[in-house]
Parts: structure tokens; C-alpha cells; sequence
């Protein structure tokens, strides 16, 4: 896998832990791939991610370049991240209903009624 290269300078695109990433940053490329597929434009992409010119044009080369390597890897990505959140579902499942099943803390029963009440319209809406 060639890395896009500045001239003299270090990979603009690197391989973290966190998998393909934009150098200098947390921000990876399937953060980037998921507003380019909701059709936002590069300058909207570059100033959510407050990224310079330079880092969003290597991220739009790396992942146009690469495109088949890019997305299989975020396919895979995005099916581990759907098992882990099955699993932990699953996990905490009892947890959850146990603290569901609780009564409201002391004083805050208005607001607990306001949550039903708006909950309860917003599921008759549907």
C-alpha cells in the first residue's frame, strides 16, 4: 500500500492503531469516507474536521486512489464495530432492565413524567 507522499516530506496518510489516518491527527479516513458518501463537499469535510488544504486533498488522493483497499477495510470496520455493539448489548442486557425497572430518585418523579408523557406522544406520532 503506497502512502501519498508530499514532496519531502513525511506520509500524509498513516496506519495507526485506530487504522487509516490523516498524519497529525486522530481523524481517520473512514471518518472522512462516511461525509463523502453523504455527498458533503471537501470544504465542508475539511472545516468540520478542521483540517488544512493539504490534509484533505492527501485523505480525498489516499481514499480516491485506493478506493477497492479503502472500503473493504471499512466494510470490515464497520462489521466488527456492529459485533461489538451486539455483544455488549447482550452483556449488559439484565443490567439495563434492572436499572430500567427501578423507581425515580426522590424529587425527580415531574421529570420522569414529562420523559413519559413526551415519549408516549412522540411513539403515537409514528
Amino acid at each position: 500500500m503506497d502512502m501519498t507522499l508530499g514532496a519531502n516530506k513525511k506520509s500524509s496518510i498513516i496506519r495507526t492503531e485506530r487504522g487509516l489516518t490523516i498524519a497529525g491527527t486522530r481523524i481517520t479516513l473512514y471518518d472522512v469516507i462516511d461525509y463523502m458518501t453523504a455527498e458533503y463537499p471537501p470544504q465542508f469535510i475539511q472545516g468540520l474536521f478542521d483540517l488544512t488544504e493539504e490534509q484533505i486533498n492527501a485523505a480525498l488522493a489516499y481514499i480516491e486512489t485506493n478506493r477497492a483497499e479503502v472500503e473493504a477495510e471499512y466494510q470490515q470496520i464497520l462489521k466488527e464495530a456492529e459485533e461489538l455493539q451486539q455483544y455488549y448489548q447482550e452483556q449488559n442486557r439484565e443490567l439495563v432492565a434492572r436499572i430500567a425497572a427501578q423507581p425515580p430518585k426522590p424529587g425527580t418523579e415531574a421529570a420522569w413524567e414529562k420523559l413519559r408523557a413526551a415519549k408516549a406522544k412522540r411513539e403515537s406520532k409514528i
